[in-house]
């Protein structure tokens, strides 16, 4: 196990994670307006990781389960899903991490809420009902392809059937 590259990835995780609580809205409300330093910083946080996780890549390969740890392949898809605002690089750690579920070294679960992640920033439907979006002030889960299957995708990548996950993520607005 490297040690250190599981380290860097927590430290990168909570870093992300820091920034994202300090701006939680209150419970009931969905979006709050982020002062212009906070929103900068937060900005800066994403490129920086989504540009050093894509280095790793190209390196040493997805950091998985046998290189960093549960806790650190954890941490890398974290912040392969907060790359957002560069959706090329954040195809690249997907097909990555496909690779890394393929050869057991990755949550499916992980892979599912990231292609979920990747298809809706494409305007593309999602496959596993993990993206949540307001509309009309409103959460409710951005389109879904073929929702008759979808609980039996969520089983197949290790995900709770959609509506225990759809009251959950209701309950926590």
């Amino acid at each position: 196990m490297d040690e250190e590259l599981k380290r860097e990835l927590l430290a990168r995780r909570d870093e992300d994670q820091r920034i994202r609580n300090l701006v939680s809205p209150p419970p009931g409300q969905y979006s709050v307006r982020l002062p212009d330093e906070v929103a900068a910083e937060w900005e800066r946080i994403d490129a920086d990781n989504t540009r050093w996780l894509e280095d790793v890549l190209s390196t040493r390969g997805w950091p998985g389960q046998t290189l960093v740890g549960e806790e650190g392949a954890g941490a890398a898809w974290l912040l392969a899903q907060h790359a957002d605002r560069d959706p090329a690089r954040q195809r690249v750690l997907l097909r990555a991490l496909r690779d890394a579920v393929a050869q057991g070294e990755a949550s499916p679960a992980h892979l599912a809420y990231l292609e979920d992640r990747v298809r809706v920033n494409a305007g593309q439907l999602q496959l596993y009902g993990t993206q949540f979006t307001v509309t009309d002030g409103e959460l409710g889960p951005c389109p879904i392809e073929d929702r008759d299957r979808l609980d039996e995708r969520r089983a197949e990548a290790g995900l709770e059937p959609f509506a225990d996950y759809e009251a959950r993520m209701r309950d926590r607005s």
